[in-house]
């Protein structure tokens, strides 16, 4: 025993109506009855989208310029500012005629990212000097069902030239290809 305190036990008599624990299944169904008259907790998804607010980060994308070139300079700044070490490039320098293709002369010949290890903490948008790195609010990441889905690599993070994306814009659009989400009502 830690402590020199004794233990006080109460032997008091129980009433008829504690015996057959009324108290408590009359506080059980109080309980029950208060909460049949809130608001519902659950929504019916996929026909009715939650709105996830505008700090909410989903989708990885990496950004063009208003020229259509690549912003992504492969300084390397997300992969050693992701906690989970999920961010890998290799860096390639440009080659002569391949100034439409990128903005800078140095750039990520490969850029993947595990979706497994990612925690979708955003430091990777923060740390990127040229705001490369954009965690999309408008779309989710899809499931996983094949192990070769998890690695995301530059085709399918790298912003396709008609789907440009403007994070401050509320009317953004997702492709139609892909859910969106809506607030619900009700």
């Amino acid at each position: 025993m830690l402590t020199n305190r004794s233990k006080q036990v109460s032997n008091k008599e129980m009433t008829l109506a504690e015996r057959m624990y009324l108290p408590a299944v009359l506080g059980g169904l109080a309980i029950t009855i208060r909460h049949f008259f809130m608001k519902k907790a659950t929504i019916q998804y996929p026909e009715v989208k939650r709105y996830l607010g505008p700090v909410f980060r989903g989708h990885h994308v990496l950004k063009r310029d208003e020229q259509g070139r690549e912003r992504c300079t492969a300084c390397g700044l997300c992969a050693v500012a992701c906690p989970a070490e999920a961010i890998s490039m290799v860096a390639a320098e440009r080659k002569k005629g391949e100034e439409t293709l990128y903005r800078e002369e140095k750039y990520a010949a490969v850029y993947e990212i595990n979706m497994l290890r990612c925690i979708f903490c955003g430091l990777c948008e923060e740390a990127c000097p040229k705001q490369a790195v954009y965690l999309r609010h408008d779309r989710m990441v899809p499931v996983f069902t094949e192990r070769d889905q998890v690695i995301y690599g530059k085709d399918r993070l790298v912003e396709k030239l008609d789907d440009r994306y403007i994070r401050n814009n509320p009317d953004a659009q997702a492709t139609p290809t892909e859910p969106t989400l809506s607030r619900s009502v009700g």
